[in-house]
């Protein structure tokens, strides 16, 4: 297993994985803009793109795990937990951010592993399902 940012030649294979997971390629210009500004990270495993993080500073200074895809070929092997725990490690602030969805059960879970806390939540994203917010406070950055 290895954890790297994501450079322009991964791109095509990061797009597949999303779509594989979202059905939709909508994401693209968004996870292009992440690896330009190498804010990609990719998780080899057997020698392919196994899971991507997309990340930010745009929330309120801190970092911001926008997204965490898990080839379902490769779930359940604590890849989420693997990129949680780099990110944790290479955080450019000291408070480190993300969300899911309540009804994401394995998610919440991986978030209370890595030593993420419930912050809030926010309404009216998805109907019905309130999207979750996490924050691990960091002492590294």
């Amino acid at each position: 297993m290895e954890i790297q940012n994501a450079k322009k030649h991964h791109l095509h294979k990061i797009i597949e994985l999303d779509k594989k997971m979202i059905g939709s390629d909508h994401r693209k210009d968004e996870i292009h803009q992440a690896i330009k500004e190498e804010r990609c990270l990719i998780l080899y495993e057997e020698e392919e793109v196994a899971a991507f993080l997309i990340y930010h500073t745009h929330f309120f200074d801190c970092c911001f795990i926008s997204l965490i895809m898990v080839d379902p070929a490769h779930q359940r092997k604590g890849l989420a937990s693997s990129l949680l725990t780099h990110m944790s490690k290479i955080s450019p602030t000291n408070k480190l951010f993300s969300s899911t969805n309540e009804s994401n059960e394995s998610m919440k879970k991986v978030f209370i592993k890595n030593h993420f806390k419930k912050s809030g939540f926010v309404d009216n994203l998805d109907e019905g399902d309130p999207e979750i917010i996490y924050f691990k406070k960091l002492l590294n950055a």
